[in-house]
């Protein structure tokens, strides 16, 4: 397996507070960790940053290649949990930090196996078969108002408060988390993407942005393609390949 990643400011913020981190055990086990922070500049680079390597450092001073799919999930909701203390903490004591926050996406692939936890409106994807599949669902307004079917995702992507998000790690003392696991395929790409880009594309146009494309060439053509379309936030992509 193989991971990938690449994070662009866009072309209309003048910081980037999206935060990716990924990395590799030994046998051949593979994570990353996305973040897009909140707060305001400061706020937000500091939150996602902070997210993002606490959890960093986290699986990697606590993965054993001889633990489970239920000790993993374990480990990242951990990591995740002391990375909300952490951020919750930083913005108590510095009144220049107070309400920063950020999303996050944790996932670990092991023995044809995803997990993935997360908060916030960042994104998992799953393509495979020439097929793409929403790991994750939104905690967001806007997601609310889709699965209640009152709105539609088309219109959620134009909503006024589609930028509003119901979950956020560093927010409040204690984090609530969702976790999904689903089968990971030869063959497949898990994508993991901050709202700069999935804000842009439907499932169906990003199977189209995908097919036939992997890797950091496929990181360039997201990244780019988002861009096109306005780039009016910052873009990360994490990508995972079998």
């Amino acid at each position: 397996m193989r991971v990938y990643s690449g994070s662009d400011i866009g072309l209309r913020r003048d910081s980037n507070q999206d935060y990716c981190k990924t990395g590799e055990f030994s046998d051949n086990v593979v994570w990353a960790v996305v973040c897009d922070g909140m707060g305001g500049a400061n706020g937000g680079c500091t939150a996602s940053s902070v997210a993002a390597e606490t959890i960093s450092a986290e699986l990697n001073e606590g993965y054993r290649s001889e633990m489970g799919a239920e000790e993993i999930r374990s480990l990242m909701e951990k990591a995740v949990d002391k990375a909300n203390s952490k951020v919750y903490q930083m913005a108590q004591e510095d009144p220049n930090l107070y309400g920063m926050g950020t999303t996050v996406v944790c996932a670990v692939v092991k023995n044809g196996r995803i997990g993935i936890v997360h908060a916030g409106d960042s994104r998992a994807y799953l393509y495979r078969n020439g097929s793409i599949y929403r790991v994750t669902t939104d905690h967001s307004m806007v997601q609310e108002l889709v699965s209640a079917g009152q709105i539609t995702d088309e219109q959620a992507r134009n909503h006024p408060n589609r930028n509003i998000i119901t979950r956020a790690l560093g927010v409040e003392p204690v984090l609530y988390t969702d976790y999904n696991s689903e089968e990971f395929d030869s063959g497949s790409q898990l994508i993991i993407c901050t709202d700069g880009l999935s804000g842009y594309f439907s499932d169906e146009e990003l199977c189209s942005l995908i097919k036939d494309t992997e890797g950091s060439a496929l990181i360039e053509k997201l990244i780019g393609a988002a861009k096109v379309q306005g780039g009016s936030d910052n873009i990360t992509v994490a990508v995972i390949a079998d």
